[in-house]
């Protein structure tokens, strides 16, 4: 299952059925769960633990030095949880000791090709990023967003879960769950309905999440007294949760 083209290093541990590309490099402190594939020519750089029946493609950067003129050579990691799909030319950076130190992606995410995951980020499960997608350091993105082709992500922001975010975003404060937003800069333009049918939110969770988004974007409340409306919304519609908890540890506030 190996190429006998490919860099193996001999501190590395490859579970059974792991397979690996000619030309590709697997380096040392690398763990990967079996029935994981590495492709030709990519890079997997340690520390990094890959779990299961994960695919990387060929020319991939997984588990480099981050970005950061700060980095002096510390030990810090990268976790793949998963079933994740990483792409073509696609570069994902391990963490930096003036955050905790790892970059973590949870299962059953997509990443397309040219996408970037810089260090201390923090991607959830089941998300998106289409092609060229890139996210600065210590950005969270959380269940099942997507991240449309060429978006920016500013560094620290958060994207909630189930949002959507257009082709060429510019991102620069966090996005709430359940939202669309596009533009440079971003705007909101409604609720991911389409995204919530196909997941199997019900006819009336989708209706309070409509609701909640009218008392942000459309009531002229201001943002805390619309919070305020929302936590009484979601006092007997449990759905709203993930957008009341983003709304009350926002650091950057939200796109509006």
């Amino acid at each position: 299952m190996i190429d006998p083209r490919a860099v193996v290093d001999p501190a590395s541990e490859l579970d059974e059925g792991v397979s690996v590309g000619p030309f590709a490099i697997v380096g040392a402190g690398v763990c990967i769960g079996r029935g994981t594939r590495i492709g030709p020519h990519a890079l997997i750089k340690g520390p990094t633990r890959i779990g299961v029946d994960n695919q990387i493609f060929q020319f991939a950067s997984v588990g480099e030095d981050p970005q950061d003129k700060k980095y002096g050579g510390e030990t810090t990691r990268l976790e793949i949880g998963d079933r994740n799909v990483i792409r073509e030319c696609s570069t994902v950076h391990r963490g930096t000791v003036q955050d905790r130190g790892v970059t973590r992606i949870g299962d059953d995410n997509l990443l397309m090709a040219y996408t970037h995951v810089a260090h201390d980020c923090e991607i959830a499960d089941h998300s998106i990023l289409a092609n060229a997608a890139s996210l600065g350091g210590h950005v969270r993105i959380e269940d099942w967003a997507i991240l449309g082709g060429f978006s920016i992500v500013h560094q620290f922001c958060r994207i909630g879960a189930h949002s959507f975010c257009g082709m060429g975003s510019v991102i620069s404060k966090d996005v709430p769950a359940y939202v669309m937003v596009s533009g440079h800069p971003a705007h909101a333009h409604g609720i991911n309905a389409e995204g919530l049918r196909r997941r199997g939110y019900s006819v009336e969770s989708i209706q309070q999440i409509r609701r909640a988004y009218k008392l942000i974007y459309k009531s002229g409340f201001a943002l805390a007294d619309a919070l305020e409306r929302i936590r009484d919304l979601a006092a007997e519609s449990p759905e709203l949760a993930p957008l009341v908890e983003l709304l009350e540890t926002s650091e950057r506030s939200i796109i509006r």
